[in-house]
């Protein structure tokens, strides 16, 4: 938590101007306590000018100035995904969580992050890349640049702004450079490199993730592109109270001839060129995590074996539409493709 936005109410506007003064990169705000540590009002540099045109002094007490009828949302009460959803619908820019004695138990900026959801993700990044090659013959794949970013950082930086807090990677190949990556705390999170001792597929890996941290756990390939909403994909799994949700990208299938709706040898109709749309996997799950003991240690096991092995045993299964960009950068055309997107980004 960002202590630079608390101040006692017994100093003064003066110190708190210099309190403001000192924030940088943030919304100017400052939230006031009491002798307790109890919130009693928030301080914002309009708050200071108002106050001062009304006469109040500079050495005069914060409590002057201050604004008491504050927004705040309450811990395990209002603190949910929803809840900070509709404080970004309201603009707010800082948002104190309290706890039932009024002290502040977190600041979310909505300015820096969209919400804070509960999940813990794992990246698996232990593939070869083979098809990339020659790139990727002494550099992992999800290190490659796209633009100024590596692939995988794209990734990890998205998750990070949707308030995830516990990121593992799983790695493998060329594992010591990815290792070297992650060494640093970016933003405040620790990514934790997970050695995988074999190949296991694209989520047999997972078992080797020691501690998960929440209840609900996002599990992707590090290689991909996308600008996929998890606020929205995460909303979508709980209101369906799914076991599994697989993220999926639209496919269509043109077929340029005429195509015969057959009866064994009899012809009952012709389609002119039809047009079929599926949805593909886009290699993007959210799980819950006491379902993760369905996957076998030890063993290679792809997510589709899961998906599967949820089915069969009357698990729901679900899919989640991305309805914004995705490129699986396997190939080089693939990887063309997202440069071009990239140029075009924020």
């Amino acid at each position: 938590m960002n202590s630079n936005h608390i101040i006692s109410q017994s100093l003064s506007i003066i110190d708190a101007i210099r309190c403001i003064n000192e924030i940088h990169d943030e919304p100017l705000v400052l939230f006031v306590v009491d002798e307790n540590n109890a919130m009693c009002g928030t301080l914002t540099d309009g708050d200071v000018r108002r106050a001062l045109i009304k006469g109040v002094t500079l050495n005069a007490p914060i409590a002057d100035a201050m604004h008491r009828n504050f927004n705040f949302l309450r811990k395990n009460i209002n603190d949910g995904v929803e809840d900070i959803h509709r404080q970004r619908e309201m603009k707010m820019r800082l948002v104190p969580i309290l706890d039932a004695n009024n002290h502040i138990c977190e600041i979310i900026n909505l300015e820096k992050y969209y919400t804070k959801l509960p999940v813990d993700a794992v990246l698996m990044a232990g593939g070869k890349g083979e098809r990339l090659r020659p790139l990727t013959e002494k550099l992992p794949k999800p290190l490659i640049k796209v633009g100024n970013k590596c692939i995988i950082d794209y990734n990890i930086d998205r998750l990070i702004s949707y308030g995830l807090e516990h990121i593992s990677v799983t790695v493998n190949y060329l594992r010591e450079q990815l290792e070297e990556h992650f060494r640093d705390e970016r933003d405040g999170v620790k990514v934790i490199t997970v050695r995988e001792p074999q190949y296991l597929g694209t989520i047999g890996s997972i078992k080797f993730v020691e501690t998960f941290y929440n209840d609900t756990i996002l599990v992707m390939n590090s290689d991909l592109f996308t600008n996929i909403d998890y606020e929205d994909f995460f909303l979508h799994f709980c209101q369906h109270n799914a076991d599994m949700s697989v993220a999926s990208v639209p496919y269509v299938v043109k077929i340029p001839y005429g195509v015969f709706n057959l009866d064994g040898r009899e012809i009952k109709g012709v389609m002119e060129k039809p047009t079929y749309s599926y949805y593909a996997n886009a290699g993007i799950y959210l799980i819950k995590k006491h379902c993760l003991e369905l996957i076998p240690e030890n063993k290679f096991f792809n997510a589709t074996d899961f998906m599967d092995k949820l089915i069969v045993t009357h698990h729901k299964v679900i899919r989640y539409p991305i309805s914004g960009y995705w490129i699986d950068i396997g190939q080089h055309d693939e990887l063309e493709r997202a440069k071009e997107i990239v140029k075009h980004l924020k």
